[in-house]
């Protein structure tokens, strides 16, 4: 059963936003520099199967991320700060949205058929939700003291331990943030379109390829 706490106080609230603003800001411009450099890049041997294939698998793991974020929602439903969700992929992984969302950097990345683009991109969802999670954690340690220490002490921060996994029959579904959620996730998948558009550059030569990555 979630632990039920009185909502945030006005003085706290804009702090965690504003952590979001810059997670946001930061991911944002990382993605951004990560596209330069693949229009200017190639990899090794062209469009090979190796090429080919890892793009299928990016695909897939795009979908799991989307699938992953949305199901997390259905317990999160945006009460994460208010109270404490130890529920379903919560009773696993303190942060189980944030591993999918590794899991769908790593599907955007692997769009540009580069392994080292795929790993890039994970390094840097890695660095930015890491840095969010640690001032997340000082907030909510703050606001529950020992009841979010027992969680802590329990529940792995990322890696999922499937051995504590709890859940209940019925849960309260807040349908707006379930769709924002989804929304979000499938916005991903604009990396398809947007890594095949420079390749396609690359090949009329509108776009010089300058380097070569694995």
């Amino acid at each position: 059963m979630r632990q039920r706490y009185i909502p945030m106080s006005l003085a706290q609230t804009p702090d965690l936003r504003r952590v979001q603003l810059i997670r946001k800001a930061v991911l944002l411009a990382a993605i951004l520099g990560i596209v330069a450099l693949v229009a200017f890049s190639q990899t090794v041997g062209g469009e090979t199967p190796l090429h080919e294939g890892l793009e299928a698998v990016g695909m897939a793991a795009m979908a799991v991320c989307i699938v992953g974020r949305a199901w997390c929602s259905l317990y999160n439903g945006g009460r994460k700060k208010a109270e404490i969700v130890d529920q379903g992929p919560y009773s696993i992984s303190r942060n189980p949205l944030y591993v999918f969302s590794f899991i769908g950097a790593f599907g955007m990345g692997a769009q540009s058929g580069s392994l080292t683009v795929a790993a890039l991109f994970v390094l840097i969802a890695v660095l930015v939700f890491a840095t969010t999670v640690r001032r997340e954690e000082t907030w909510l340690t703050g606001t529950f003291g020992d009841r979010y220490r027992v969680y802590v002490a329990r529940t792995p921060r990322f890696w999922p331990n499937f051995s504590r996994w709890r859940d209940q029959e019925t849960i309260e579904v807040r349908p707006r943030f379930f769709l924002l959620t989804l929304r979000d996730g499938l916005v991903m998948l604009l990396a398809f379109p947007l890594f095949e558009g420079l390749e396609l550059l690359q090949h009329i030569g509108w776009v010089r390829a300058l380097i070569y990555v694995p």
